[in-house]
């Protein structure tokens, strides 16, 4: 008997949040692209493909500063906490080298998303939209109506 793969409403949501994020992403650096001399795209298509580059890479640094999070969390001892905290930092700073280098490497001379300030800035306008965004599309919370 063949196994059929019977896709859940949750998948089908987490597929359409991503092209949603996308969208966003290449809105979101457009803008940049218009009013940030320092960050540059050849083309349109350059932009769309510098998006879903930045979608992927993005969500691999949101895992990984979770994790230092938790880490940080579960940290129970003065010692723990400062190591955990270090490796938070370290996770946020390097990140915007990993997204500037990976962007670099994929694309060369054709994008850039200029340095360290404009790209931590493009980083939080990127994640900072595709949450308002999120929550815009969101489907309204039911709220119980009161009793009596």
């Amino acid at each position: 008997m063949p196994s059929q793969v019977d896709p859940t409403p949750r998948s089908n949501t987490g597929r359409a949040a991503d092209v949603v994020d996308v969208f966003v992403y290449v809105v979101v650096l457009n803008l940049f692209i218009e009013y940030v001399p320092a960050v540059i795209s050849e083309t349109f298509t350059l932009s769309l493909l510098t998006a879903v580059l930045l979608k992927g890479v993005l969500e691999v640094v949101v895992a990984v500063k979770k994790r230092a999070r938790g880490r940080f969390t579960a940290a129970r001892s003065a010692v723990g906490k400062v190591g955990a905290g270090l490796l938070l930092w370290g996770v946020l700073v390097g990140s915007k080298f990993v997204v500037l280098k990976t962007i670099d490497l994929v694309f060369g001379d054709s994008v850039s998303l200029g340095g360290f300030v404009s790209v931590t800035l493009l980083i939080l306008t990127l994640l900072l939209s595709r949450l308002v965004v999120r929550r815009l599309l969101a489907p309204p919370s039911r709220v119980p109506a009161p009793a009596g």
